[in-house]
C-alpha cells in the first residue's frame, strides 16, 4: 500500500495558474505510472494526465498545451503544473498510484473564478 497526499489547490482567477502536488509514503513510487483525475460537482471523475515511471506523458484534450505533469521520484511527488486556468478546470482534484497500489488520494480542491 501507498499513501498520497495532494496538496497545492485553491481559488484563482481565470487565465492564472496553481501547481498541484503529489506527495507519496514509499520510495517504489517511482516504479509505477501516476495519474491526476478531477471530479467537478456533478460530473464523472475524468482523466486529466498520466506519467509513467520513465517519463512518458499524456493529457485529456481539454488540459493539452495548458497542464504540466511531471515527477520528481528522489522527492516521491508527482506534479501538475496548470497555466492558462479556465472556470471549467474548477473540481477537486485526485492523483492515483497504478497497480499494484491503486491508491488514491484524498483531493485538493481548485476553484478558478473571478
Amino acid at each position: 500500500q501507498v499513501q498520497l497526499m495532494e496538496s497545492g489547490g485553491g481559488l484563482v482567477q481565470p487565465g492564472g495558474s496553481l501547481r498541484l502536488s503529489c506527495a507519496a509514503s514509499r520510495s517504489i513510487f517511482s516504479t509505477v505510472a501516476m495519474r491526476w483525475y478531477r471530479q467537478a460537482p456533478g460530473k464523472q471523475r475524468e482523466l486529466v494526465a498520466i506519467i509513467t515511471s520513465i517519463g512518458t506523458t499524456t493529457y485529456a484534450d481539454s488540459v493539452k498545451g495548458r497542464f504540466i505533469i511531471s515527477r520528481d521520484n528522489a522527492k516521491k511527488t508527482v506534479y501538475l503544473q496548470m497555466n492558462s486556468l479556465k472556470p471549467e478546470d474548477t473540481a477537486v482534484y485526485y492523483c492515483y498510484s497504478d497497480p499494484p497500489f491503486g491508491s488514491w488520494g484524498q483531493g485538493t480542491q481548485v476553484t478558478v473564478s473571478s
